[in-house]
């Protein structure tokens, strides 16, 4: 029962005008592979589910759309958006509020839309005593307010506000660079 909130939430992105306009085969296969994964293992918001886990991002756009927030992480040392692992949660949303608070220290984030934003399946490297796994990340679009200072934390190098048309001088992350995509 706990993960038909995601279930429905990721019906709901499969027919939506996002997913049928602008998302290609890749794009839509990793949606197809979300259902499954979350369908076929009812661990599957546990950091303990050593294939993979669910885990919720936020993509943080200033009121005016035209920028949005990257942190520098310390362990992948790469600019992403903020969000992190799911540890039994089964509202990724909050999960993805949560991570993003966490990560940049701003209070005023605030939800966009209930819906999913973005889905993506990516690979995390073997670490220490952590083998190679999937994360299958929900993405959710968020507010928060420029003025407001960032607060680093152990798990960011940087935090910054980055102008959307200025966002490949950071990331050539492609599923970063499909989120700003969706603006245009």
């Amino acid at each position: 029962m706990h993960r038909q909130l995601l279930l429905s939430l990721l019906r709901q992105y499969q027919d939506s005008e996002s997913y049928t306009l602008t998302l290609g085969d890749h794009e839509r296969a990793m949606v197809r592979d979300t259902i499954d994964f979350v369908e076929q293992h009812p661990d599957c918001f546990e950091r303990s589910l050593a294939i993979g886990h669910v885990t919720g991002s936020a993509w943080i756009v200033s009121p005016d759309g035209q920028q949005v927030v990257l942190v520098h992480h310390r362990k992948l040392d790469r600019w992403l958006q903020p969000g992190g692992h799911a540890d039994g949660d089964p509202d990724v949303a909050n999960v993805a509020l949560r991570e993003a608070q966490e990560e940049t220290g701003l209070t005023s984030i605030q939800l966009a839309s209930p819906a999913i934003y973005d889905v993506d399946i990516h690979l995390i490297p073997e670490r220490k005593n952590e083998p190679a796994h999937y994360h299958y990340d929900i993405r959710f679009k968020m507010t928060a307010d420029t003025a407001e200072s960032f607060r680093h934390t152990p798990e960011t190098k940087d935090i910054r506000w980055v102008i959307l048309s200025e966002i490949e001088e950071y990331t050539h992350e492609k599923s970063v660079i499909r989120m700003v995509d969706m603006k245009k």
